[in-house]
């Protein structure tokens, strides 16, 4: 079966996965979550400070979702070697699944821009047919911490040097791979199905890296249990 076309929507079945972990030993399937609510989060790799961020956020939260019965697993685009080796010096209670090929982000229909060939004389389309020219053009400061909007490659930059992390060669490589992933977040109900979802910049990459924020989380975890 292929990858959908479209991010799962409410109602639909979670897809299967079997991913290694990362912050503990042997691998993780959806067998293993179902009978209980959960909420995944598909992230870039390790490269991506906007990402390792929402993973803090994540296990920030990660006691009230708890305590609302909600597990939190957040798959992330880097080898499970390279992502052991950053959660060691950086622990959290979450599970933490490596996905270096993007397999489940594509199972779940979480979009990977694609950009135009500068001859194409088809409309862009974000994201699927992407116009280099309207990604350069982008401005992004999600999080505020940057002085103005800037644009999304150097916006990457700018917080990685703040945060003093150091690009690997491996991280190097995914990001050179799947750097135009976008991020997606599911809250999946006891039955299995999508119940809620949270794409990134479906609609412009003016909003790349603008991520669920806990009280949307929060209202979402309330509904499910209405």
């Amino acid at each position: 079966m292929g990858a959908p076309l479209f991010p799962l929507q409410r109602g639909d079945p979670a897809p299967e996965f079997v991913l290694p972990a990362a912050s503990q030993e042997g691998m993780v399937a959806l067998a293993d979550l179902r009978g209980s609510p959960f909420l995944i989060g598909l992230f870039r790799g390790l490269h991506c400070p906007f990402c390792r961020r929402q993973v803090m956020q994540l296990a920030a939260q990660d006691p009230a979702l708890r305590a609302a019965g909600v597990k939190t697993v957040a798959v992330i685009n880097t080898p499970v070697e390279r992502a052991r080796q950053y959660h060691r010096f950086r622990p959290t209670p979450l599970l933490i699944l490596s996905d270096p090929e993007c397999r489940t982000h594509e199972a779940f229909g979480v979009p990977r821009a694609a950009f135009q060939s500068p001859d194409s004389t088809e409309p862009p389309q974000w994201p699927m047919r992407a116009s280099i020219a309207e990604f350069e053009a982008a401005r992004i400061n999600p999080t505020g911490e940057l002085p103005e909007p800037t644009q999304p490659m150097a916006a990457n930059a700018a917080l990685n040097a703040k945060d003093g992390f150091e690009l690997e060669p491996v991280d190097n490589e995914i990001m050179a791979s799947y750097g135009t992933q976008l991020v997606g977040h599911f809250l999946v109900d006891r039955a299995g199905r999508i119940a809620w979802r949270h794409i990134e910049a479906l609609d412009s990459p003016n909003n790349l890296c603008s991520l669920p924020n806990a009280a949307e989380i929060a209202a979402a975890v309330d509904a499910l249990g209405a």
